[in-house]
């Protein structure tokens, strides 16, 4: 399949080396590699065009080993970066020039801060003034406490992995209702990414993209992502598999193409993807 032939994004990948350094207090031990090499190879055996790569949690802010990947393929990635908040406008200027579109904020497991202060507010609106997003990873029951407070900053959010709703959302429950609500702010972004992390079946997927999506008023705000290699889930499901759920999931082609194409094309700043 020629590049001409391809089209679709996928906005969530990992890769990374079993040698490389990795961040203290991290949660996962890579013993393989994920090579983007491979990960370009899966993407056109889909007919997908090009992919955004994840900097993961376990090698912390040392994002060099993504930005040899951006550079080496300007035009088919870009990176999500996890960086410190106190970092500069001019690193975050120079991540910019390699091909980074966001930072990410893994939270799972982590204590949570207070967003609203000088500190975060700044950090935010310096990610923002370079129309970047804030990538989020947390479980649905605490994101409504902590996205209001991001979002006064004036930056794009996404939300991971479908809000990683273990079992699915209830709309009777506070704390899912509260989330639910939060999804018509235009700043908020879902990636309809990794149902294995939150236990859903295929029916449960169905159902809280249901909810999700009347929540969001549609799909314009929605992206898809294969999550691949798939950590800690790497003997359970494949990178085909996951695209072939979101086959199943979107079965309209006009929303199969602002998901796969206009969606992402517009927040991770693609040119000629559609």
């Amino acid at each position: 399949m020629t590049s001409s032939q391809l089209s679709g994004i996928d906005t969530h990948a990992h890769i990374f080396s079993r040698d490389l350094p990795l961040a203290s207090g991290r949660r996962y031990n890579p013993d393989y590699d994920a090579l983007v090499e491979q990960y370009l190879a899966l993407l056109e055996s889909c007919g997908l065009a090009h992919g955004v790569l994840v900097q993961p949690s376990f090698l912390g802010t040392d994002n060099s080993f993504m930005l040899a990947a951006l550079d080496k393929y300007p035009e088919r990635l870009r990176g999500i970066a996890v960086v410190m908040p106190s970092i500069s406008a001019d690193e975050l200027g120079r991540l910019a020039a390699s091909g980074v579109v966001g930072v990410r904020l893994n939270l799972v497991g982590q204590q949570l801060e207070d967003y609203s202060t000088d500190c975060w507010q700044a950090f935010f609106q310096r990610v923002a003034a370079l129309g970047w997003s804030v990538e989020i990873q947390r479980r649905i029951e605490d994101l409504a406490q902590i996205l209001p407070a991001i979002l006064q900053s004036g930056v794009n959010v996404v939300i991971d992995h479908f809000g990683l709703p273990r079992g699915g959302i209830d709309p009777q429950l506070a704390s899912h209702k509260a989330f639910l609500e939060l999804l018509a702010n235009q700043q908020v972004w879902l990636k309809l990414s990794a149902p294995y992390r939150s236990d859903l079946t295929a029916e449960q997927g169905a159902g809280v993209f249901e909810l999700l999506r009347a929540a969001s008023g549609g799909v314009e705000r929605m992206l898809w992502g294969s999550d691949w290699p798939h950590t800690q889930f790497e003997n359970s499901t494949s990178y085909h598999e996951q695209f072939q759920g979101i086959q199943a999931l979107l079965g309209d082609p006009l929303e199969w193409q602002k998901v796969m194409c206009a969606n992402p094309s517009q927040l991770f700043k693609f040119a000629n993807t559609i």
